[in-house]
């Protein structure tokens, strides 16, 4: 694709959500700034897609507890020149049209018409910052074009029994949309397969035109002022040329991967699809390399190996162990250790996800569990083994998984 094709596209990144099916890991942060996968931030994945596919013009519209995103958005993603005409900005709401908050997708987008008047990009490329996935997007770009679309969203096709968390959409022949429906009750199957439903991925490439006078209809009515709830179907109506993108995965593997993580539970199946033993997510491809903030910390460690009856061993088996960790006489399996933990001897670690500077004393037993940043779990403590026990303390999730908030003391 053409450099200056590119340069005429803006990134808008909608990272203002509550993320309340995310507490309590969103209680002081939002949704986007959630940490995942050991040393990465949700929104990296999204901003690292960007960056590959050479889009250097990027707002994040960011609106609840956004001080931990926009610091590492700081110290994290401050590399573009501006000279160049590149930027990566913060865009918290500016109150330019009204004295609201965001009141949907499309009102975010709507109350910054200031940018795209500024900017004045050819085409507006809207993603979510709460997905993981890799994508090139020139390759979007190039069959919107190729269609002359007024907006294209990408689509992927999901099991029929959890289509109704999505955006249904159906197709023609020339992958023009033909009716959407989002979140549906009873969500039509695909004709061709009844097992599956095409659904939204929450992406959506417009002509600028076209989103401007459609936001702003939009915003004169008493709507969701959502994208998928209004936008959509209200292009349908007037006939505007919507078509379907078929997902094309850069994972380069079997199965396409694209995960959007609004639960605790599909939070914490995302982490553990990280640490199998060929992992369904690569982030080992040089091809398509992830960024993020690598803090200044020493390698991770493991210490003592003493092997009679009774000494302390340490184990790590398929887990993803990040810098400054250090693993003394303890077993760690298939869990996500972010930086600077430790894990103190004879304790043991299952299938669970331990971030930043938690502290893992004596003796401990963690399973299925998510402990957030700065938690200290003192010697002899039993963690997803009792649920009785562990509901009186903690947030259990619908599948058992046991979240321990940042920074929470425990006696």
């Amino acid at each position: 694709m053409d450099e200056n094709q590119l340069k005429k596209v803006l990134v808008m990144i909608l990272a203002g959500g509550q993320g309340e099916r995310l507490y309590p890991l969103t209680k002081d942060r939002a949704k986007p700034a959630v940490p995942f996968g050991g040393i990465y931030r949700i929104i990296d994945f999204t901003l690292s897609n960007c960056i590959n596919s050479f889009l250097r013009k990027v707002c994040v519209l960011t609106q609840y507890k956004s001080y931990s995103l926009d610091r590492h958005l700081r110290v994290g993603w401050n590399i573009f020149s501006t000279e160049l005409g590149e930027f990566i900005e913060n865009v918290p709401p500016q109150r330019r049209i009204s004295e609201l908050w965001y009141q949907g997708t499309a009102d975010a987008v709507y109350q910054n018409i200031y940018i795209l008047e500024r900017e004045r990009p050819e085409k507006v490329l809207i993603l979510a910052g709460d997905h993981i996935y890799k994508m090139d997007y020139r390759e979007l770009i190039d069959f919107h074009n190729a269609k002359n679309a007024d907006v294209t969203i990408p689509c992927i096709e999901v099991p029929i029994k959890d289509a109704s968390r999505f955006g249904v959409m159906g197709v023609d022949s020339e992958q023009q949309i033909i009716h959407f429906d989002e979140k549906p009750r009873d969500p039509k199957p695909m004709p061709s397969n009844p097992e599956m439903a095409l659904v939204s991925m929450g992406i959506y490439l417009f002509n600028t035109e076209t989103l401007v006078q459609r936001v702003i209809a939009d915003a004169k009515r008493e709507t969701s002022h959502d994208f998928g709830k209004n936008i959509i179907p209200s292009m349908l109506l007037a006939k505007d040329r919507a078509y379907a993108f078929v997902f094309k995965d850069k994972n380069n593997k079997d199965v396409k991967y694209w995960r959007d993580i609004g639960t605790l539970d599909a939070y914490w199946e995302a982490n553990m699809d990280l640490v199998q033993i060929d992992p369904i997510f690569n982030l080992y491809d040089s091809n398509w390399p992830i960024r993020t903030y690598h803090q200044q910390l020493p390698p991770a460690k493991t210490v003592f190996a003493e092997l009679y009856p009774g000494g302390r061993c340490s184990l790590v088996l398929d887990s993803v162990i990040s810098n400054g960790c250090i693993i003394s006489g303890a077993r760690v399996e298939r869990s996500v250790l972010s930086h600077d933990v430790r894990v103190e001897c004879y304790s043991e670690v299952y299938d669970s996800i331990i971030m930043e500077r938690a502290r893992i004393g004596k003796g401990v037993k963690i399973r299925n569990a998510i402990i957030d940043k700065g938690v200290t779990i003192p010697d002899g403590k039993s963690i997803g083994y009792n649920p009785e026990e562990d509901k009186k303390l903690f947030t259990i999730s619908d599948k058992g998984i046991v979240v321990v908030e940042k920074e929470m003391p425990i006696m």
